[in-house]
């Protein structure tokens, strides 16, 4: 239930930090809590308060951030910078992650994974199939999560010369393409459904994002839908482009099966 609140106020307003999280919480909801619990909570959720601030967390020593390269920088054409990041989907009984890889020019999902944990495992299967499936972009974004500045990670972008760039700490809004995707997932898919486990949540989250790529019209794409834009042709109503297939990571629970 908390989660859930945690959840649909941070998609709702992005800005509230554990503070004013935990009076909401309180004051409008009756929930008894205070901010460590809701700092521990937001922290397990990957939830952050967008505005600037300080950097207080230490970084592993062997995990290289890279700079910001796209403020500023004209979005002109597909491939020219893909961008990633990971959300909590609530599933009954628990919850789970989902990394999505976006073509920013087009908004095209070109790969997506599940996973019952936060391991870069996962968000390395989703960059190999969206590179095995797409070809590669010239500069990949991210934010500084662990996941991404890992060696492993990087090390595939590098050994293939795609120019690394992640997020300012605290600045989700530097990856807005993707931060909209989530609120579109969200209030289109997730708030609406009630996923009793994993393999219901792999299934309805494919459905909506094969909509989103292929039947969902983007007022800043000129209405066309993203499908469209990366692929530079429209396809016949009803026919299915770019296979979005994932090998989704299916908890074990038997409460989610």
């Amino acid at each position: 239930m908390l989660m859930r609140l945690l959840d649909e106020k941070y998609t709702e307003e992005p800005y509230f930090g554990v503070l004013r999280m935990t009076a909401w919480l309180r004051e409008d909801k009756g929930q008894a809590v205070n901010p460590k619990r809701v700092r521990r909570l937001m922290r397990l959720m990957r939830l952050e308060a967008i505005y600037p601030k300080p950097n207080l967390s230490r970084k592993h020593p062997e995990h290289r951030i890279y700079p910001y390269l796209v403020r500023g920088l004209p979005i002109t054409r597909r491939n020219q910078v893909w961008g990633t990041d990971i959300t909590y989907i609530r599933v009954n009984g628990g919850f789970l992650y989902l990394v999505a890889v976006m073509d920013w020019y087009s908004r095209y999902v070109l790969s997506w994974e599940l996973s019952n944990t936060l391991d870069n495992i996962f968000c390395i299967n989703a960059l190999e199939r969206a590179l095995d499936e797409h070809g590669q972009p010239e500069i990949f974004n991210s934010d500084q999560g662990c996941q991404f500045t890992s060696n492993d990670f990087t090390g595939l972008l590098l050994s293939k010369k795609i120019r690394i760039s992640m997020d300012g700490k605290g600045r989700a809004l530097d990856n807005i393409y993707v931060e909209r995707l989530w609120r579109s997932v969200k209030y289109e898919e997730v708030y609406l459904s009630d996923y009793q486990c994993g393999r219901e949540t792999y299934e309805g989250l494919n459905r909506y994002l094969h909509f989103y790529n292929e039947g969902r019209r983007h007022q800043s794409l000129g209405y066309r839908t993203p499908q469209e834009v990366y692929i530079h042709r429209k396809e016949p109503r009803g026919r299915q482009g770019t296979s979005l297939a994932s090998t989704a990571l299916i908890p074990a629970n038997p409460a989610w099966n």
